[in-house]
This record gives structure tokens, sequence and C-alpha cells, in this order.
């Protein structure tokens, strides 16, 4: 097999290969041996007619396209390995010369991964955030947890007050008419929450049970349905019950309750160590984020489109399968939201381009850095896993397929760069 390599534009080469007339055959008879149970010859069982007859009657052009697709398939490959070339695309493949006996010369026209031009990576500085956890900090962790806690309780004679659970019937109607989707039953509301527009939830306010309201609204001028935008609306609600919180009282009976702990004080010194602990993780990963942030806008690369339009595409299918867990999907997601596909590509477009950028100029620091992940790094994280299930080294690693090791490796070398990153900044 011969291979010439050009370079038509930026990011794009083009491979003549040659593939010997033998190894042309070998994809023919492959072709056949597929397609033979299909051709029907006169004085031949259907798919019994030797390939020279079946060559004959219909032509070798007939076994053209599967042989050609095995040939390039195998040869393409074989190109692009010995040439070190790294396509981030499908290639366009034009065919030059073919024919039985022939040598086979095709031309592949791809797109390559495009080349970094680093700029400052080491020294780079940046701002380390102080963690510091004060009391306060501590009695308001103490409270989120006592809020957490705290038993609903109905409110019989009482009204409505901010911060209640509120179970309504609704009805909205526009210009006098209802709505799609402005009608419930049995609907729990938290007032304050900003769930509903405008001041709807602070208009039931002093209601009482089985009061009825009706409540004066204007939609937002951006609001997903264009067909209710800007418009006027007044919604009859009906109060059927009223709950509130019941918080329970901070003490040492507290502690005991939600904690392994017999005083408020220990429970506190506890809580302390865990936002500490808690801050400074954020603290970690925003130093990293911003020591990578920084190594990335110093470098100089030019994106091909197609491998922006890969990430957004990723995006998009990981969006659409989190709707799915919530029981909705992509294009149910673009109707309720007035939207289209073309729109949220775009919006992705940004978030898309950094990543490939990113991910680029990482991939750039561990060739030029020499960073490499070693296989017992590897079994290292196997083993961690292994310990959590209760498993032996042995039977963990056996639940390991080529992927998972693929991901294994790829989630260390990230760390491993970035870790390099960090140590070599100059952190204030």
């Amino acid at each position: 097999m011969n291979v010439k390599v050009e370079n038509v534009e930026k990011n794009v080469v083009k491979l003549e290969i040659e593939v010997d007339a033998d190894k042309f055959e070998e994809g023919l008879e492959k072709s056949f041996r597929k397609n033979a149970g299909r051709f029907n010859v006169p004085g031949f069982r259907k798919g019994k007619a030797p390939r020279k007859v079946v060559e004959k009657y219909y032509g070798v052009e007939v076994l053209y396209e599967d042989a050609i697709n095995y040939v390039c398939a195998e040869s393409y490959e074989q190109a692009i390995k010995e040439n070190d070339i790294h396509p981030v695309a499908q290639p366009e493949i034009d065919i030059i010369q073919i024919g039985k006996g022939q040598n086979f010369i095709y031309t592949a026209k791809v797109t390559v991964k495009p080349e970094v031009e680093l700029g400052q990576y080491k020294g780079v500085e940046v701002e380390k955030q102080e963690v510091n956890v004060t009391d306060e900090d501590v009695e308001k962790e103490l409270k989120m947890i006592a809020d957490r806690e705290a038993r609903l309780i109905n409110v019989e004679d009482g009204d409505v007050q901010k911060d209640d659970i509120v179970v309504i019937d609704f009805e909205g109607f526009v210009d006098g008419k209802s709505f799609e989707g402005g009608k419930a039953t049995d609907y729990y509301l938290t007032i304050g929450s900003g769930q509903f527009i405008d001041n709807f939830e602070e208009q039931l306010i002093g209601a009482k049970v089985n009061e009825e309201r009706e409540v004066n609204v204007v939609f937002p001028e951006d609001y997903r349905v264009k067909e209710l935008a800007g418009k006027p609306a007044t919604f009859k609600v009906k109060i059927k019950n009223i709950k509130r919180k019941e918080l329970p009282i901070i003490d040492d009976e507290f502690a005991k309750d939600v904690s392994e702990f017999e005083t408020l004080e220990e429970y506190k010194a506890d809580l302390k160590n865990k936002i500490i602990e808690r801050e400074e993780h954020i603290a970690k990963h925003k130093l990293e984020d911003n020591v990578v942030k920084k190594v990335v806008e110093n470098a100089t690369v030019d994106i091909p489109e197609v491998m922006i339009e890969n990430r957004i595409n990723s995006i998009l299918q990981d969006f659409d399968l989190r709707l799915r867990y919530q029981g909705m999907n992509l294009d149910t997601y673009l109707k309720m939201t007035n939207s289209d596909i073309e729109t949220l590509k775009k919006e992705y477009r940004e978030i898309a381009y950094n990543e490939v950028k990113t991910q680029l100029v990482l991939e750039k620091i561990q060739q030029v850095e020499g960073i490499e992940v070693t296989d017992d790094e590897i079994d290292e994280e196997i083993r961690k896993y292994a310990d959590k299930q209760k498993k032996s080294f042995e039977e963990a690693k056996k639940l390991f397929g080529e992927d998972d090791i693929v991901y294994i490796k790829n989630s260390l070398m990230t760390d491993k760069i970035i870790d390099f990153l960090v140590k070599n900044a100059k952190i204030v």
C-alpha cells in the first residue's frame, strides 16, 4: 500500500491511498460471499451461481460497493496510523482508479485535530480563596438542618403567611378565557418561593382555609409561551389547606436526634470541621478551574467547526438524557419553551468551544511534559472501587471492560495534568 499526504487547507489533509490489486481482489471475494444469496442467475438455484458466472451476468461492478467499503476501512485506518494523522470527522472518499486486476486508488479528505500553540502555562498567577468559617456560619448551617427536620402542621384557624405551604385549586383567565396549562387542583405552593409569576403568591397572604380569592398578575414579556407574554391574567384561587413548618428547638436533644453526639457543643464542633472541609474542597476546585482557565486563555488554536458541532451534539444528547429521567425529552422541552434546536445549539456554542479548546490544550501539555498514567495507577482506582463494594481486586477487575479502563485512564490523566499546572502556578 502506498500513501501520499497533502495539506489542502488549514486542519484538512488529503490522503491518496493506493491498494494492491490482490487486496482489492480479497475485497471483491468478501463482497461476493456477503451478497451471494441475493443473486438470481438463470440455470442456477438462487444464491448458488459461482462468482465468475455472477460477474458475467451482472457485471463485476455489482460487487464494488461492499468491496470498496471493506478495502477502504482497512487501508484508511492503516494509513492514518502510519502517518500519525488524527481525524476529527469522517473522511470524504473519492475513487481515482478501480477495476478487477488493477490497483485500487482513492483519496480521503479529512479534517484533523488542530495544532495547539501553548502560551504561558507554568507560573500563571491566580488567587486562592481563603477559607474562614465563623460561628455565624455554623449557626446558619444548624438552622438549615433544623428546617429540614421541621414537621408540617395543619393551620385550621389562622391565615396564610410567608413560608407557609398552601394546597390550592386555581384556574387562570386571559381576556376572560381560560388558557392551556392555567388550571390545577390540589397544587402545593410555598408562599414566597417565587414559583409563580409576578406577585401571585403575595396576594394569597392573609387568606383562610376554604377562602376563594381573585389574583391579578401580568405575565413577563419574555414568558416562554409567546401567546401569554406580557398579558394581564386573572386567577381564581381556592385555599384548601394551609401547612406551616414547626421548627425543632436547637438543643442537646436536637443534637442527639440528628447526629451521633450527646451535646449541642460537640455537634457544633463537628459541623464546623465539616463546613471547613467542604469549603476547602470548593476552594481547591475553584483554584484548579482558574488555573486551567488562564492556561487555556494563553493558548492559541484554530478549532475546526466540526469539532464544535460534535461537542454541541454531545451536550444536547446529555441534556436529552437528563430530561428523560424527568419524564420528558428534548422535543417536549423545545415545545414547552417555544424554542427550536438551532436556537438551543447557539446557546451552547460558547460552552462547547471552551470545552473543546480546554481538552486540546490539556492534551498538548500532556504531550510536551510527558505526563503518563501507569497501569499501577489504574489498578489503584479499581482497588478503591473494590474496597467500597467489598469485593476482591480480581473480582472487581473482571467487571471493568475496555471502555471503563479508557475512562479511568482519561480521568486520571486530566487530574494529573491539572495537578501539574497547579503545582507550577503562582498562588497569591
